[in-house]
Parts: C-alpha cells; sequence; structure tokens
C-alpha cells in the first residue's frame, strides 16, 4: 500500500493536481481514502495482494501471468464489494475508476510502466434517480405559514436552507459557505454572486422577496448567510419535514447489481417519498421548477453551472405528469386538425 499512501499524499500537498490543474477537493481525496481502506479489508480478508510489477525486463509469460493477475484482481474485488460489502454498481464503478487513476499516477507521475491493464478495470455505471418536489410542494414549503410554525426550531433552519437552494439550484456545500460578501444589492434587487466549491463557475442569481426574508432571519446571528448544518443531519432533518408534510407516498427505489435492476424495501415494505428526500433533490428541485416554469435551458445551464449537452443536467430535470399531458394534449389536438395537402398531379404529354 506504500504507493497508494503516496498518491493521496501528494493529492493533499498538491504535488499531484487535476490535468486542469486543480487540486482535488477534500472530499474527493476521502474517496481515495476509502478506496484504500477497501483494498486493505478486501486483502486481509482474502489473501490477495494489490502487487505492482514494472514491465520493463519481463519475458512474454511473466507478462501474460501479470495481465491474468489483475484479470482474478478485478473479479476477485467486485465480489467482495457486491457480495461482502453489498455494494451496487455505481459504488463499485467508482472505487474501480479511482484504481485506474492509480495505475495512471504510477505511469505518469512515478514513470512506473505497469502496462496497460487498467483497461480491464472495468467501470459498472447506473443512473440513481434523484426525486424531485412538485411545483405544489415547493409553493406549501414557501407559503404555509401554519406548517412552518409547527415545525420545531431546528427544523425551520433546514427548511429554510432547502428552500434557498431550491430557489438558486446551488449545492449543499455552496449554501453551506454563503456570507454577506456573496450579496449584492443592484439597481434590479438583491443578487447572490457565488463561486461554486465543486465546479469554480461564478453565477450570479436575483433573489425573489422569499429568499430575502429567510436570509434577513439570520443576517446579525452570524457570520454566514444561512444556519451552519452538517449534511448529513441536514438529510434526517429533511426527511422529517417532508414525512410531516404528509409525502408518505409509497415510491420504487431502483439499483443496480452487475447491470441487474431490483427494487430495493426499507422494513420489506416500499421506500415513502419522505424516505429518498436529500440535499440532491433541492437542487433537482430548483432545475425541474425553472425549466417546467419556461425559464430557458441555456439560462438554467448558467446558473446550475451544467456545461451545454451535459447529460449529468438532464438527470436533474423532472417534468411533471400534469405539465407532460398539458404539452401531449397541444400535440394531440394539432394532430387532430392537421390537414394534409392534396398532391398535384400533372399531366403526362410525351
Amino acid at each position: 500500500m506504500g504507493l497508494f499512501d503516496r498518491l493521496i499524499k501528494d493529492l493533499k500537498t498538491g504535488k499531484k493536481l487535476q490535468p486542469n490543474g486543480h487540486r482535488l477537493s477534500d472530499g474527493s481525496i476521502r474517496n481515495y481514502e476509502i478506496v484504500r481502506k477497501n483494498l486493505w479489508q478486501f486483502s486481509n480478508k482474502t489473501g490477495i495482494k494489490l502487487r505492482i510489477r514494472e514491465l520493463g525486463g519481463l519475458t512474454a509469460r511473466e507478462r501474460l501471468s501479470q495481465r491474468n493477475y489483475w484479470k482474478r484482481l478485478y473479479i476477485s474485488f467486485s465480489d467482495y464489494l457486491y457480495d461482502t460489502k453489498d455494494c451496487h454498481d455505481n459504488y463499485v464503478g467508482s472505487q474501480m475508476k479511482i484504481i485506474r487513476a492509480f495505475l495512471n499516477y504510477l505511469k505518469q507521475d512515478l514513470f512506473i510502466d505497469t502496462g496497460n491493464y487498467r483497461a480491464l478495470l472495468y467501470i459498472p455505471k447506473e443512473e440513481i434517480p434523484v426525486i424531485a418536489l412538485s411545483v405544489e410542494q415547493l409553493q406549501f414549503l414557501i407559503h404555509s405559514d401554519e406548517f412552518h410554525n409547527a415545525l420545531p426550531e431546528h427544523l425551520k433552519k433546514t427548511k429554510d436552507i432547502f428552500i434557498i437552494g431550491c430557489l438558486t439550484a446551488l449545492r449543499f456545500s455552496d449554501l453551506m459557505n454563503l456570507t454577506t460578501n456573496n450579496l449584492k444589492l443592484t439597481s434590479s434587487g438583491y443578487y447572490l454572486s457565488v463561486r461554486s466549491i465543486k465546479t469554480k463557475c461564478t453565477s450570479s442569481i436575483p433573489l425573489p422577496c422569499c429568499a430575502i426574508e429567510i436570509l434577513n432571519k439570520y443576517a446579525l446571528r452570524q457570520k454566514t448567510l444561512l444556519p451552519k448544518q452538517s449534511l448529513s443531519n441536514f438529510g434526517l432533518n429533511m426527511k422529517e419535514i417532508a414525512e410531516k408534510a404528509g409525502w408518505t407516498h409509497p415510491i420504487e427505489k431502483w439499483r443496480e447489481k452487475r447491470g441487474v435492476a431490483k427494487v430495493l424495501k426499507l422494513k420489506k415494505k416500499h421506500y415513502r417519498f419522505c424516505d429518498l428526500v436529500s440535499s440532491h433533490t433541492m437542487r433537482k428541485t430548483a432545475i425541474s421548477t425553472m425549466v417546467e416554469m419556461g425559464v430557458a435551458e441555456h439560462i438554467v445551464r448558467n446558473i446550475s453551472g451544467h456545461a451545454p449537452g451535459s447529460k449529468e443536467f438532464y438527470r436533474y430535470v423532472s417534468i411533471s405528469q400534469a405539465k407532460k399531458d398539458e404539452e401531449l394534449d397541444k400535440l394531440y389536438l394539432q394532430l387532430k386538425n392537421y390537414k394534409v395537402a392534396k398532391p398535384k398531379y400533372v399531366m403526362y404529354t410525351g
């Protein structure tokens, strides 16, 4: 594990940078540490070691042996993650992606030629669905004073953070770092000027009156614009808020293992809507609401920080059934009234 530890150290010190020249975030470095921990536990359980051999000087037979080793390592480590740790495709794929990055580091930074065996580490992927609040649900959270007043103080703070996130499409990490320096007053009103921690993109977002009212609650109490909360507590609090709001209808939660989709259940019952509310719900609600209410897609992408044609952007777009019905009714009406032009025949006089 010495070389893997060296990679983590170089990432922490900034000696190893991303291709764009930026340092890796603390959260991303923690992912490397998780992979190291999993590999260590896997090695202790199975007796299989992470073996690095340089190709220079190896015979053809030894190269074939090295290739077979990486095949077995991939299969064994995958089985360990799927069967022992009960992981799903997305998690297994993220682990393999980091091991690939480690092999690239050996070749590009330490000039250790380990061959092209990284190609043997297949990266499974799955699209994990993220739920979004409907426009009506968001309006309820914003405007129902009766519901707000019935909540305990810690849930009121969480709801306020959630509403600001739903109005601005900011990530939770960016919301927690907002200060008075991010709040700008112009002749057109108040704006949030934010440089994203994750993407380094800067956006200027106009704020409605309800957002200003929320921010004014905390203006003189603390350095940040919003009350500080941990991501885990925020997620738990939002699930409780959604449950208190009565959003308890059952909803299927699908995950994939080795490409096979399976419905997950909570205590042998289907998940409820409130059980699946998370910080991602906040961002998806914001993007979906903007798109559904007619904001031009390129403007929504500019606010959310997504590049044109980004697949990730469309993962955050959820169109309500009512909106689909409305648009399809328009289509069906057009089809009903569509008149086919009669063909014009020209007599052949040869």
